[in-house]
């Protein structure tokens, strides 16, 4: 009989990596299967090991969720087949979620469970504003509620409160309004509206109960915190980005920017279609942009058919002169081999090492290497036009992706006199089932840009919406901006979607990041 595996409930806290606890950094980079929230950051799935399987249950307001009853099932289940699950929640796991019933079937089914703490946004996103929920003199506590079900709570209490943190009230903030001053709030009570708190994008609104309405008028506050009370006052004294002078210590309000100067892709939403393992930093480069990133996984990195080529040339290193790396995968899986094999970086002192493209140089530094050549446009196609000696008579290595490269390096090497060996160090395939949340998210028209970072991301994409969402895929695309990193991965795009919005000038994650931040800026102006 299986024994059952340990479910982990964890609190993802209110946004980024930088607030995730330790404990739960360590159990998600051990997780077998995902079980996660519509709030929780894209950004936290990174740590997730490779073959980790994921599960989108979120639940957005007016959206189509999973009831909480097949969420409960479904932990259980996975459980019972002996898996070590992580439940991923947004902020603390006791506040406002339904965690109480998750643990309580899990306990009745036999199935060992762990809850691990996270920061609630309730607490997070008003320090991050600089707004601090106790003060000596402006208040001496706070109480914090949902304002899902408005007739749910006691708005006479409430109005006496000196500091009061709703939840999920967005759609409701009018009626808010109204009750607090139906129960004897005035109507110069402070108020503060925190959207995305503890995100890059994080915007704050600041009014009166007179006037908050209108201050946000047309605004998106979903998802948002919202604070009443004087101790909003205190923001102008405390929001600071700089530290002040003779001050060791400061508050660091993140990020720190107010929603009257935006950073370029701030409510701009761009979906990433790399492999799993190579989309952080990527994602990382965007959301200090402002953009909300969603993963599309397009591409998995495997070890090829055989391992004889790679191990047959490693054999014979010696007789080499040059090893071509053209991208970070043909650096991780050449090392790693050349490592199983029993060999270490010595073993390279005769080669001289070619790469392409920045990326490909700082994974190759990670492990140990400095390449000796980088073409200066940091595509494949420059690599032999500025190459840095006579070709003629040189043996080259070159490992690479096992099917669907492109052959011009190979081609132009020979052509030129060169014996060029060519190995298969890795392969990369097309996921089995398309990401659901990254589905969700196209059919919601939530997407303002999707990127394509190869050709072999535009195809697997395509196959994968077109499984996820049907003959009708590319109607789902038409208000999405395309974004290639190039040339050739614009050819692609041409040829299956048929048309690229931006492409930037230097085919590099930097200069796309900054292509898309131009076009943000230019559709908005």
């Amino acid at each position: 009989m299986t024994e059952p595996g340990t479910v982990y409930i964890i609190g993802a806290g209110p946004g980024s990596l930088d607030y995730l606890t330790l404990r739960g950094r360590d159990l998600l980079q051990r997780a077998e299967c995902l079980v996660y929230d519509a709030l929780v950051d894209e950004g936290l799935l990174g740590l997730l090991p490779r073959g980790c399987d994921r599960i989108n249950v979120g639940k957005r307001g007016g959206q189509p969720s999973p009831p909480q009853s097949e969420i409960t099932q479904l932990l259980v289940k996975l459980s019972l087949e002996g898996r070590q699950v992580v439940r991923l929640k947004s902020g603390d796991p006791f506040i406002f979620g339904r965690t109480a019933a998750e643990v309580q079937a899990l306990h009745e089914a036999g199935c060992p469970v762990e809850v691990v703490p996270g920061v609630s946004s309730a607490l997070a996103a008003p320090l991050l504003a600089g707004i601090p929920l106790t003060d000596p003199v402006w208040s001496h506590g706070f109480g914090v509620f949902t304002a899902h079900d408005l007739d749910l709570l006691d708005w006479p209490t409430l109005a006496r409160l000196r500091t009061l943190v709703l939840l999920m009230g967005s759609r409701h903030l009018e009626e808010i309004v109204h009750r607090l001053r139906q129960n004897g709030c005035r109507g110069d009570m402070p108020v503060a509206i925190i959207r995305w708190g503890g995100h890059l994008q994080q915007q704050v609104w600041e009014g009166t109960l007179l006037t908050i309405h209108q201050v946000t008028r047309g605004e998106t506050l979903s998802p948002c915190v919202m604070v009443f009370g004087e101790v909003v006052r205190l923001r102008r004294y405390l929001a600071v980005s700089e530290p002040t002078q003779n001050s060791k210590f400061k508050i660091q309000n993140s990020p720190p920017h107010h929603p009257l100067t935006p950073l370029p892709l701030t409510q701009k939403t761009i979906l990433i279609t790399r492999a799993t393992e190579q989309s952080s930093a990527f994602a990382d480069l965007l959301t200090a942009q402002g953009a909300t990133v969603v993963d599309l996984p397009a591409l998995e990195m495997r070890s090829p058919s055989s391992w004889a080529g790679l191990d047959g040339a490693i054999a014979a290193l010696p007789t080499f002169h040059w090893l071509i790396l053209s991208s970070a995968n043909a650096v991780n899986f050449f090392v790693d081999r050349l490592l199983d094999q029993g060999k270490d970086l010595r073993a390279l002192s005769g080669l001289k090492i070619a790469v392409v493209g920045r990326k490909t140089a700082a994974v190759l530094k990670k492990r140990g290497l400095v390449p000796d050549f980088i073409p200066p446009d940091f595509v494949a196609d420059s690599l032999v036009d500025h190459f840095p000696e006579a070709v003629a008579g040189q043996r080259l290595l070159f490992p690479r992706v096992e099917s669907g490269g492109r052959e011009v390096l190979v081609q132009e090497f020979t052509a030129a006199g060169a014996e060029v060996v060519e190995v298969a160090a890795y392969e990369s395939g097309c996921p089995e089932v398309p990401d659901a949340g990254a589905l969700a998210a196209l059919k919601q028209g939530r997407v303002d840009v999707i990127t394509f970072a190869s050709s072999k991301t535009v195809v697997h994409t395509a196959q994968l919406l077109e499984q996820g969402l049907g003959a009708g895929w590319r109607e789902v695309l038409k208000g999405v901006a395309i974004a290639s990193i190039g040339p050739k991965t614009s050819d692609s795009c041409h040829e299956i979607l048929g048309r690229v919005d931006i492409e930037p000038a230097e085919y590099t994650l930097d200069g796309l990041t900054e292509a898309i931040a131009a076009w943000a800026s230019a559709s908005s102006g």
